[in-house]
């Protein structure tokens, strides 16, 4: 079926099926007379939701491209691995859909003081409907330990720049609101 002028989400959406099963691309290029066939099988794909490495000695760099279950933790894994002489942090949400509310507050949790506000709904009476902070409670998944808990105290006050961009929605604008309201983190894009 053709997809000329169909835009890249509908597409996926029409690539997208039961894992296992078969399925064929038909792909032109502008530099290629031919048409290039790919034959695929689809597959489940697990996205590692936090990468990071250190820019330059001190400078640590956390991309998020999605909260999940795992998010959280892997987030303190990440800090953890940085934390040696920590000069300041870029957190990079670009192109960051979204995810699970729970992993937004913790990614946020992470960087603000404990019981700091981080994103609350109002009902049609004006009255708060729900409040999420930075507390355990309100980003813990499932029952254990706290993955927060052994951070690095500096981790909240290190100097912060936060990448955003058009592609940034939903959890992770919850993210970028939360640590520019209470004014730790300097938002770029």
């Amino acid at each position: 079926e053709s997809t000329r002028g169909m835009s890249v989400t509908d597409a996926v959406k029409k690539m997208r099926g039961k894992p296992g099963t078969k399925i064929t691309l038909t792909l032109s290029r502008k530099d290629s007379t031919k048409p290039i066939v790919v034959n695929i099988t689809r597959a489940m794909i697990k996205v590692k939701s936090v990468r990071h490495h250190l820019l330059e000695d001190g400078y640590g760099y956390v991309r998020v491209s999605q909260f999940q279950e795992r998010t959280v933790p892997a987030l303190a894994e990440a800090i953890a691995a940085l934390s040696k002489e920590n000069k300041g942090m870029v957190l990079d949400l670009r192109d960051d859909p979204g995810g699970l509310l729970n992993g937004a507050v913790g990614v946020s949790a992470a960087f603000l003081k404990p019981d700091s506000l981080v994103v609350s709904t109002k009902g049609r009476d004006n009255r708060s409907a729900m409040e999420l902070k930075s507390r355990p409670e309100d980003y813990l998944l499932a029952p254990g330990g706290d993955p927060l808990k052994d951070l690095p105290p500096e981790i909240k006050t290190v100097p912060m720049a936060v990448l955003i961009n058009s592609g940034s929605a939903s959890a992770s604008e919850i993210v970028a609101g939360a640590l520019q309201d209470h004014r730790r983190a300097v938002l770029v894009g």
